[in-house]
């Protein structure tokens, strides 16, 4: 895989995370049915964390909840550390 369709891979799940982020927040203050943050989480380990995380905080979502900010923060650090592996393996 080159690094441009890695980084359109990125784009595209981070994107598509940011969506559902906003859906859930408006989801929660019109009270409607929520995403299941099981679904949300699923999403930034797939990739979408790089764009999800700053999205938290610019739409003011999850950032209070403290166990979906330490799970959030994790899924970065896996991600990171995956990316430098990669870099310094190769």
């Amino acid at each position: 895989m080159t690094i441009q369709y890695f980084i359109l891979y990125l784009l595209a799940v981070g994107v598509v995370g940011v969506i559902m982020l906003c859906t859930d927040k408006y989801k929660a203050t019109h009270e409607k049915w929520r995403i299941k943050e099981r679904t949300l989480h699923i999403k930034e380990f797939i990739g979408g964390i790089f764009l999800m995380l700053p999205a938290m905080y610019v739409i003011r979502h999850k950032n209070r909840k403290l166990a979906y900010y330490w799970i959030s923060w994790a899924a970065l650090v896996l991600w990171i550390a995956g990316i430098w592996a990669y870099w310094n393996y190769y």
